[in-house]
C-alpha cells in the first residue's frame, strides 16, 4: 500500500509508516491539480493546514482508504465528501495541546516585559532602558475564556506563576471547575475582573466574533488579551479600536482570521501595542514530533490492520456490527449535536434508553456517537469517535445506559435525555427503512424530521397564519426550505417547528424571524449532514 505525505511532518512520521510495510512518498507544496493528477495512486494521504483535500480531490482518489491530519483542525477536508466516498478521516486532537498552552504563557510574559519591542529597538541600534517598563505576573488575575483542554493547561502553569485564574465557559461542569481550582462567571464579569485575558475556545458559529465591542469596553484599561486559540472568535476591528483609543493596555495574537496576515489584512500590526506571531502555537519540535508519530501509528495501523482510532468521521465498531445499528450511529451522532445547541447550562447527566429489537444488539457505538455529537459543537475538530466517552469522564459528565425489549410506538426507538445545571431535555428518534434518521420526539412535542444539516427550530402560538409569514421571511431573506415539520403539544397550544434549509440562517434573518408576531423563540441549528 502507498502513503502520500504532501505536507511538512516530521521524520519520524514517514520512518514508522515505512517500519510498518507501507510504501511512502514526500511530495510537498503540490498544485492542487497536481494533487488531483496523482492521488489515484495512494491508499493513504498524510496532511497538515497546507493541502486542501476538497471534494474533487477525493472524487479523483479511486484507491484512497484514509486521510490522516498530524494536528487537531480538519477545516482544510471535505468531511462529508470523505464520508460519502468511505474515507476514514482521522486527526491526532492530543499531540500538541502542552505547546499550544506553553505559547499562550509565552505571549502574556512577553506582553508583560516589552520584550518584542525592546528587542526591535535594540536591534535599531538604540537603548531606551526607561522606555519598556514591564510588570509583574504575579499576583495578577488572569481570565481563561474557554477551560477545556488547553484553558486547562494554561489556568495550571498561571497558578505556578502565582496568578489567581478566573474562567468564562458555560459547558464545563461546576465539580471540574472547582477541580481546577478556578473561579467561574460569565464572560462581561470575567472582563472586568481579569488582568489578563486569553481565549482558548474553538471557532464555532456560536463563537464567531463573541469576544467584540461590549467585551474590550468592560476591560480595565491596563488589561492585556491574548489569543493563541482560533481566529475568528475576536472581532479584530473592535480590537484595533480598544488598542488604537488606549481603552485596553496591550494585545497579542497567534492566530487571525484571514491567514496569512500582514499589515494590508489587518491594521492591528501597526499599533506599538500589539505583538504577534504566525499561528506558531503547534510549532514546537515535541508537539511536531508527537502529532507525525499519532498519526503515522494510526494510519498504519488502519491502513494494515484496520483498526480505526481517533477517526472522526468513523466509529471503531466492526462490519457486523456496523451493518446491525450503523443508521442508529448516524442518529445518535445527529441527537447529540442538537441537544448541544438546545442545552442551556454545563452538562452534568446523559441517559439513553434503547427500546424494542435495538436492545439487543451492541448499542455502545451508538452511545459513543451521541457523545461525540454532543460535544461537537463547542469542541469541534477536538473530539472524535474515540475521546469521546474520555471527554465526558474528564467532565464528569455521568452516561446511563438502559435498554428494555417494548417500545410503544416504534419497532425500535432511542430516547436520549440530557441533564443539565438549568434543566433537561429529551429528544428521541428511529429508524425509519433500513436507514432513514428521524427524530420523532422534542421534548413533549410529536413530529417526523430529517435532524440534519442546517435547520431552524421555532417555538410558535398554536394559530393560524404563523407558517405563511415564516415561510415568506425566510424565502426574502434568500433561504429555500427543503422541508418543514411542525410538532404539536397535545395538552397545550404551542407547537414547535423544525425547518431544513438550503443554507445556514444568518443573525439578521433569525432576528427578523423572531419578531414574527405569535413567535416565542428560534433558534438556528447546524447539524451533521446527511447522505442518504
Amino acid at each position: 500500500m502507498k502513503v502520500l505525505i504532501s505536507d511538512n511532518l516530521a521524520p519520524i512520521g514517514e520512518k514508522i509508516l515505512k517500519e510498518a510495510g507501507l510504501e511512502v512518498d514526500v511530495k510537498t507544496g503540490l498544485p492542487p491539480e497536481e494533487l488531483k493528477a496523482i492521488i489515484p495512486d495512494y491508499d493513504g494521504l498524510v496532511i497538515r493546514s497546507a493541502t486542501k483535500v476538497r471534494k474533487d480531490i477525493i472524487e479523483a482518489a479511486t484507491k484512497l482508504k484514509v486521510v490522516g491530519r498530524a494536528g487537531i483542525g480538519l477545516d482544510n477536508v471535505d468531511i462529508p465528501a470523505a464520508s460519502e466516498k468511505g474515507v476514514v478521516v482521522m486527526n491526532a486532537p492530543d499531540g500538541n495541546a502542552t505547546t499550544a498552552a506553553e505559547h499562550a504563557i509565552s505571549m502574556m510574559m512577553s506582553l508583560s516585559r516589552n520584550i518584542p519591542q525592546a528587542t526591535a529597538s535594540m536591534k535599531a541600534g538604540k537603548w531606551e532602558k526607561k522606555s519598556f517598563m514591564g510588570r509583574e505576573v504575579t499576583g495578577k488575575t488572569l481570565g481563561i475564556v474557554g477551560i477545556g483542554r488547553i484553558g486547562s493547561i494554561v489556568a495550571n502553569r498561571a497558578q505556578g506563576l502565582k496568578m489567581k485564574v478566573i474562567a468564562y465557559d458555560p459547558f464545563m461542569p461546576d465539580e471540574l471547575v472547582k477541580k481546577l481550582g478556578v473561579e467561574r462567571m460569565d464572560l462581561l464579569e470575567l472582563a472586568a475582573r481579569a488582568d489578563y485575558i486569553s481565549v482558548h475556545t474553538p471557532l464555532t458559529k456560536d463563537t464567531h466574533h463573541i469576544l467584540s465591542t461590549e467585551f474590550f469596553a468592560a476591560m480595565k484599561k491596563e488589561a492585556m488579551f491574548i489569543d493563541c486559540a482560533r481566529g475568528g472568535v475576536l472581532d479584530e476591528e473592535a480590537l484595533y479600536a480598544a488598542l488604537k483609543e488606549g481603552r485596553i493596555a496591550g494585545a497579542a495574537l497567534d492566530v487571525f482570521e484571514k491567514e496569512p496576515t500582514t499589515l494590508e489584512t489587518t491594521p492591528l500590526l501597526g499599533l506599538d501595542n500589539f505583538i504577534c506571531t504566525p499561528h506558531l502555537g503547534a510549532s514546537t519540535a515535541e508537539a511536531q514530533e508527537n502529532v507525525a508519530v499519532a498519526i503515522a501509528e494510526q494510519m498504519a495501523d488502519y491502513l494494515l490492520k484496520g483498526s480505526v482510532r481517533n477517526a472522526v468521521n468513523v466509529p471503531s465498531v466492526s462490519d457486523e456490527v456496523l451493518a446491525k445499528i450503523g443508521p442508529y450511529i448516524t442518529l445518535g451522532e445527529m441527537l447529540g449535536c442538537l441537544h448541544m445547541q438546545i442545552s442551556q447550562g454545563g452538562v452534568q447527566e446523559v441517559n439513553l434508553e434503547f427500546s424494542g429489537d435495538l436492545a439487543e444488539q451492541d448499542t455502545n457505538p451508538v452511545t459513543v456517537a451521541f457523545l461525540k455529537g454532543l460535544f461537537t459543537p463547542i469542541l469541534q475538530d477536538a473530539v472524535n469517535f474515540v475521546n469521546a466517552p474520555l471527554i465526558a469522564e474528564e467532565r464528569g459528565i455521568r452516561v446511563v445506559e438502559s435498554k428494555s425489549s417494548r417500545s410503544a410506538d416504534f419497532t425500535n426507538l432511542v430516547r436520549m435525555t440530557v441533564k443539565t445545571t438549568e434543566g433537561e431535555n429529551m429528544l428521541a428518534g428511529t429508524v425509519f427503512g433500513t436507514k432513514e434518521p428521524r427524530l420523532v420526539r422534542f421534548n413533549s412535542f410529536r413530529l417526523e424530521a430529517l435532524p440534519a444539516g442546517p435547520m431552524l427550530l421555532v417555538h410558535n402560538k398554536d394559530v393560524p397564519g404563523v407558517i405563511g409569514a415564516l415561510a415568506t421571511v425566510i424565502g426574502a431573506g434568500g433561504v429555500n426550505i427543503s422541508n418543514m415539520v411542525v410538532g404539536q403539544e397535545a395538552t397545550s397550544s404551542r407547537n414547535v417547528i423544525l425547518l431544513n434549509t438550503n443554507q445556514p440562517v444568518n443573525k439578521e434573518l433569525l432576528a427578523k424571524v423572531k419578531e414574527l408576531e405569535h413567535i416565542d423563540d428560534a433558534m438556528a441549528l447546524e447539524l451533521p449532514a446527511y447522505i442518504s
